[in-house]
Formats: structure tokens, sequence, C-alpha cells
């Protein structure tokens, strides 16, 4: 039975704009048994190169507290300048807070991610992901086995993975980075109808 849930999400303009209006992301799981093991993992290559995209593997460093700086925007991959550190805390408390060059205040959140080489900014707290969600350099089976595993995903099912990305903004912002970045492949909402239907396969990994 198709489940139809209607998930409000703040909408990003394809200029690369944040939190321009609100649109709707449709979450809507298919009917049991409708997805094949082939095309779930067809859908999970997609996944991947998404979650191995510099917008979302740069921080995701494993037990690393050190964000990275890779992609086509760098003239090379190199840990994060400044030395910057994440800490346990993931978001710089021990040492120099992330928010305090990934500012949450705009008056002009349209033109907040506007200029090339400035910190990105969202609203809310810029931090690295959890120790347990270590995508950096990982191959898409370490990745899918991670994802697929109630211990490092949240306790999450597919369908709570899919709707896990309504409630963090920096999710959405890569893939409207701004600032001349590359964004995350496809957009959110393949993004979502790919891990739904992922799921819909028994979450296969390509090492089974």
């Amino acid at each position: 039975m198709n489940i139809r849930l209607l998930v409000s999400v703040f909408a990003f303009s394809i200029a690369g704009n944040a939190f321009a209006e609100q649109a709707i992301i449709e979450i809507i799981p298919p009917a049991e048994g409708t997805v094949s093991h082939e095309d779930g993992l067809a859908a999970w290559e997609r996944i991947y190169e998404v979650a191995s995209h510099p917008r979302c593997a740069n921080c995701h460093t494993g037990e690393s507290d050190r964000p990275m700086w890779s992609g086509p925007s760098y003239s090379r991959t190199r840990s994060h300048g400044m030395n910057i550190q994440a800490g346990e805390s993931r978001i710089g408390a021990e040492h120099l807070l992330c928010s305090t060059c990934h500012t949450t205040k705009s008056d002009d959140w349209e033109n907040a991610n506007t200029t090339p080489h400035a910190a990105p900014r969202v609203a809310a707290n810029w931090q690295l992901a959890p120790a347990e969600a270590h995508w950096f350099g990982q191959t898409t089976q370490t990745i899918c086995a991670q994802l697929r595993d109630p211990e490092r995903n949240g306790d999450r099912s597919a369908l709570e993975l899919a709707e896990h990305l309504d409630h963090d903004v920096i999710l959405h912002w890569a893939w409207s980075p701004g600032g001349g970045r590359e964004p995350a492949p496809y957009d959110l909402q393949s993004h979502v109808n790919d891990i739904l239907a992922w799921g819909g396969a028994g979450m296969p990994c390509p090492q089974d």
C-alpha cells in the first residue's frame, strides 16, 4: 500500500539562493514488492554518487574532527584551512565554533551564499556529521553498509532516512551551495526517491 506523506521543506533555487520560498517534497514509499533487487542497486549507485560527492563527504570525515576541502572549487584535496578542528562536539566548541565563520544570521538569505570562497551559511548550526557516518574517501560498499546499519544510521528505516532530509537544512544546501561551488548530483527530490526505492528493494548493497 502506498503511503503519501507530504513534507514541507525549504526550497533552494538553482542559482544557489538559500530559503527562497516554501516547497513540497513528496515522500511516497513504493508498494511492497514493486522494486527489484537490480533497481534497488541502481538506486543505491545514485545515492552513493551523492554521499561521496564533496558537498556531502567533506563534512563526513569519521573519527577525524577535521573537515575537508575537496572538489573542483579547490586546487587540491586537503584538510580545512586555518587548522579548523571540530572536536568531540563536532561544532568546534573545544577550539573555534564552526558558526564563527559559518554564521546563521542574514538579512538577505537569497544572496547569503553567492560570494565565491566565502564561508557558506544556512539557518542552522554548521557541524561535522557524526563519526559513525564516515563517507569521505570511502567505497560504495562501506557507505552502503553504514547506511543500512541501524547502529550507525540513527536506528532509521529507509523511510526515516528520507524524512531525515527534511530536518537538516545543511543537507538541503548541498544541492544549492552557491558561490561557484559544484552542487551534489541530481536534486533533493530525486535523492529522496532513490532512498525510498533502495529501501523498497530491501536496502541491497553491492557486496551482497
